[in-house]
């Protein structure tokens, strides 16, 4: 069997929330062997559950679920091992326990970053300084180690002490201006943080690029990768609209940014609603329609019924439609809310016209493109027995190579015998002697 491409490369992880876990994950995806180190008296918000490591059983009854969502919803004793927001960003990864804040949980530290290839964070500016894990210590370590930091901000400038999450830092970047829909304030938007997300995919390519580089010149690099930085890239298209005409891009719903170029309509228009609303409201069931361009449009109007609105010569142009986009999605919402969804992204479909329906979190599952292309796949959670749940499956194939979830989401502490024993060689009697002084152990702390 192939190896995996990042196979034999160790990542020692100590980043929280978002960001720098999506990050790791996709590395772990590729092969690599990621060291997530975690502490039982120090709770990272949103790393393994919102908004602490015990949950009221209440809370799971009401809220968004992939913040109370529980399997059987039940929190159970050891809520973090399970959680929504933790098991779909903890495959394929390994958890050890060890409390760095500690001289001898730092020395501990340095013995496995001695034996890793990178080492990642994501902390607020000034929390790596105060417990001395610095570049130049990492170096002390191991002289060619790779070390990313991912700070919102930079580590220096006016802002680099700002503590910041995916809400503040789309905030302070001007995203929140530019989502949502038109003549909408920022504070009405959902909160949907894809900064995150961006963010992790540039940091997991950089921290590859700097394993090429090292494996082609034997030495290693300090990355700072600036969270703010990469989430500008989101919104490129309005700083040079900017900068090369004048012009302030504002929020502008669902529609696109190339409507001058042909497309529109762009929107998402109601369909016929299969709850107690009826075909009057169409609040519950949605379609998404793309035309991109002359042909497209040919081929809705003749789907329509080529309504004598639909032939007014103004809009046989993509001008002409760019400047009309009120009128068509008044009267394209008119005609999609007689039709279910499913059935409309059909017909649209076969006509030509870029069509999808917006399916809600309970139908995904069961959706037959969804099940033919094996997005989520069946799991059982390690030492947790709560039963088979579907998980996400990693973004990319490799069918000549053990990809896919090798390893289901990690269990708090469950790799510490693979980490103390295997890689430090510890002993037994050390082994108990780090569990009773709180270095080791699989559940947080009942002081937290």
């Amino acid at each position: 069997m192939t190896a995996l491409p990042l196979d034999g490369v160790r990542i020692l992880d100590l980043s929280g929330v978002w960001a720098g876990t999506f990050s790791t994950v996709l590395l772990a995806d590729l092969g690599a062997e990621v060291l997530k180190q975690e502490n039982q008296f120090v709770w990272q918000p949103n790393t393994r559950a919102v908004p602490g490591p015990r949950i009221p059983a209440a809370m799971t009854r009401s809220g968004p679920g992939w913040i109370t969502g529980f399997p059987n919803g039940d929190p159970g004793e050891r809520p973090w091992n399970y959680h929504p927001m933790f098991v779909s960003l903890y495959r394929n990864k390994r958890s050890f326990t060890l409390d760095i804040r500690r001289p001898e949980g730092k020395a501990l530290l340095g013995r496995l970053a001695a034996i890793s290839d990178a080492v990642l964070e994501n902390s607020a500016v000034g929390t790596m300084e105060k417990l001395g894990i610095t570049w130049e210590w990492l170096r002390e370590q191991r002289e060619d180690i790779i070390f990313l930091r991912a700070p919102g901000y930079g580590i220096t400038g006016d802002y680099r002490e700002a503590r910041t999450m995916g809400a503040h830092l789309e905030g302070t970047m001007g995203h929140q201006l530019l989502r949502g829909y038109a003549g909408g304030g920022p504070n009405s938007n959902s909160g949907i943080f894809a900064a995150d997300y961006i963010a992790a995919a540039q940091i997991a390519l950089a921290l590859m690029l700097a394993i090429w580089h090292r494996n082609n010149t034997g030495k290693g690099q300090f990355i700072e990768m600036a969270q703010a930085e990469n989430a500008a890239a989101m919104f490129a298209q309005a700083y040079m609209n900017y900068s090369l005409n004048g012009e302030v891009e504002h929020a502008i719903g669902n529609r696109s940014i190339y409507a001058a170029d042909g497309e529109a309509p762009c929107g998402i228009y109601p369909c016929r609603s299969e709850g107690e609303g009826g075909a009057e409201t169409g609040d519950d069931r949605w379609i998404a329609i793309t035309v991109t361009g002359d042909r497209d449009w040919e081929a809705l109007r003749e789907l329509m019924g080529d309504p004598d609105w639909a032939r007014a010569p103004e809009l046989a142009t993509a001008a002409g439609r760019a400047a009309r986009q009120d009128l068509l999605d008044e009267r394209l919402a008119a005609w999609t809310v007689g039709f279910a969804d499913m059935d409309l992204f059909a017909r649209l479909q076969a006509a030509g016209v870029p069509a999808a329906p917006v399916m809600d979190s309970s139908r995904v599952l069961d959706n037959p493109h969804v099940q033919a292309r094996g997005l989520y796949v069946p799991r059982e959670l390690a030492r947790e027995d709560i039963g088979v749940y579907h998980y996400p499956r990693p973004l990319y194939e490799f069918p000549d190579s053990q990809g896919g979830i090798r390893l289901p989401p990690v269990a708090f502490g469950q790799d510490n015998e693979y980490v103390y024993r295997e890689l430090l060689g510890v002993g037994d009697e050390e082994y108990q002697r780090l569990t009773d002084e709180g270095h080791i152990a699989t559940a947080f702390s009942d002081t937290l």
